[in-house]
């Protein structure tokens, strides 16, 4: 069942889930360009949470400790993986 909820800016939404995010906040930080515009919002709030913003900051992990990130999952990981052949760069060795 969805509840309505009003997010600290002020905005009315609805959601089922326990999840606090406001969708209409989430949608307007959403980067328009880069790694993080690929990615789906909680895989994007994973990576951000840890410090990580581009495929270098990524090689500074071992897949294992980006797919342990709360929110981050398979098809996210093959998308980041994906990104980072294309530049050349590599996860830190487990």
């Amino acid at each position: 069942m969805k509840t309505k909820r009003v997010c600290e800016k002020g905005h009315t939404y609805y959601k089922s889930s326990d999840c606090p995010v406001c969708p209409i906040c989430a949608a307007a930080e959403n980067p328009a360009t880069g790694l993080l515009s690929e990615l789906s919002a909680p895989a994007r709030r994973a990576l951000q949470g840890a410090g990580i913003s581009s495929t270098g900051d990524l090689a500074q992990f071992t897949e294992s400790e980006i797919l342990a990130l709360h929110g981050f999952g398979p098809s996210g990981l093959a998308m980041v993986k994906a990104a980072m052949k294309k530049d050349g760069i590599a996860f830190r060795a487990d």
